[in-house]
């Protein structure tokens, strides 16, 4: 396979590498976990290792976020049963320490998919950018997480196939706050962080166009 060069970060799922692969683009993911459909272009390890090696693009899929979101910030202050509190300091250091390099990577187009991040987390990252924020049912994906796509040297992704969101209260809408609902267990971290179809074809279609005129140019 030939063509512009992809790395898609943080994912084990495949789902946007096989969005760019099915479009003819060298696509390659990496993650501490194997490939999910068990692809031969999928790296297993530290991404961090192959960020020099001459991509046109990253997307860092689903860094781990567990203590730079809004959501946990405050376990920083009051840790659960059995934490410390430098426990929880030391995770976001290295969180934001990984971020910040994924961000701050020698490719001159990055796109890093985030929840919404608190000031502690933000402090830590050189060069932070406020995110656009996007849903998955402004893609055709029947689900609500708001996303945030940190972009460096890329346009804001534009919607493609707009829900219509159900109403409050209703068995649908419950369906569609699966991701937020989700309870505890071993695979809740994986499936949470399992990426949105609709998202990754609109990145292939767009920013994929946009690697193609680059080298039309």
């Amino acid at each position: 396979m030939t063509g512009p060069r992809v790395l898609v970060a943080c994912e084990y799922s495949g789902i946007v590498r096989r969005a760019f692969t099915d479009r003819g683009f060298d696509a390659w993911s990496c993650d501490l976990l194997p490939a999910e459909d068990r692809s031969n272009r999928h790296i297993t390890g530290d991404v961090r290792t192959v960020l020099h090696d001459g991509w046109d693009l990253l997307i860092v899929a689903h860094p781990p976020c567990t203590r730079l979101t809004n959501s946990g910030v405050r376990w920083l202050h009051t840790p659960p049963p059995g934490r410390t509190r430098a426990d929880l300091w030391r995770e976001l250091d290295e969180g934001a320490a990984l971020f910040s390099a994924l961000w701050n990577a020698p490719v001159d187009r990055v796109c890093a998919e985030n929840p919404i991040m608190h000031r502690h987390a933000r402090e830590r990252i050189a060069g932070y950018a406020l995110p656009q924020i996007v849903q998955p049912w402004w893609f055709g994906d029947p689900q609500f997480k708001a996303t945030g796509l940190h972009l460096r040297g890329l346009p804001p992704l534009a919607p493609t196939n707009r829900l219509t969101p159900p109403a409050t209260g209703t068995a649908e809408h419950r369906q569609w706050s699966r991701v937020h609902r989700m309870p505890p267990g071993p695979d809740r971290a994986k499936e949470r962080s399992r990426f949105f179809p609709g998202i990754a074809a609109a990145m292939a279609d767009q920013w994929g166009a946009l690697l193609l005129e680059g080298l039309a140019a």
